[in-house]
């Protein structure tokens, strides 16, 4: 594997982990199992039908939980000590081979991908769900599920371009967080307020 094409992996897999984890897992391991895609040799234990049987469940839970305003905010919270360390793990075990410093190189590389991501998502549900109808939860939530899984094919069949888009989705973070901040530190601030009756 050339340096670009797992440059391109060990991102690709850590920026979607930090979206979609579950369905990274099922789906990754789906293609193995079906021998539409040959998976690095580290990754082929994702087609392990104990494996797929797992990922999938927990797809399945995390599909309808992510579409629910709150549910989706406290999921996300809890998923920040998961999808972290697994995109960092799913990074370095693409592309390690039997060379354990680019293993790490990629776990590093992977798992401050995975957080960028995860908390750009997680901000950006928290304040969705400031609104009160649910089809913007729905429409971030669906396009979430559509974006993790295309992403990651870029990533495998076109690297440089996915490193591209990568690099832009890095740029537009860092811009979008400081705000994304702010607005949950006003929201929480108000939450906090006592509610004086009239």
């Amino acid at each position: 594997m050339d340096m670009l094409t797992a440059t391109a992996m060990a991102a690709g897999l850590g920026w979607a982990s930090g979206v979609r984890l579950y369905a990274v897992l099922f789906f990754m391991g789906l293609l193995q199992y079906a021998d539409i895609y040959v998976l690095p040799q580290n990754l082929q234990v994702l087609a392990h039908p104990t494996v797929m049987a797992v990922s999938g469940f927990l797809f399945l839970v995390e599909f309808f939980a992510d579409k629910i305003p709150g549910l989706d905010t406290l999921w996300d919270a809890v998923h920040t000590f998961i999808r972290i360390p697994a995109g960092a793990v799913l990074a370095a075990a693409a592309v390690a081979g039997g060379d354990p410093a680019l293993g790490i190189a990629a776990g590093l590389l992977g798992g401050v991908i995975a957080a960028g991501t995860h908390f750009t998502k997680a901000g950006g549900r928290a304040l969705i769900n400031t609104s009160p109808e649910p089809f913007s939860n729905w429409a971030a939530s669906i396009s979430e599920d559509t974006l993790a899984l295309a992403g990651l094919w870029v990533a495998f069949q076109y690297p440089l371009l996915f490193l591209t888009l990568l690099a832009l989705f890095i740029l537009f973070a860092l811009w979008l967080l400081p705000k994304l901040w702010r607005g949950m530190k006003r929201v929480f601030g108000a939450l906090r307020q006592p509610q004086h009756p009239l």
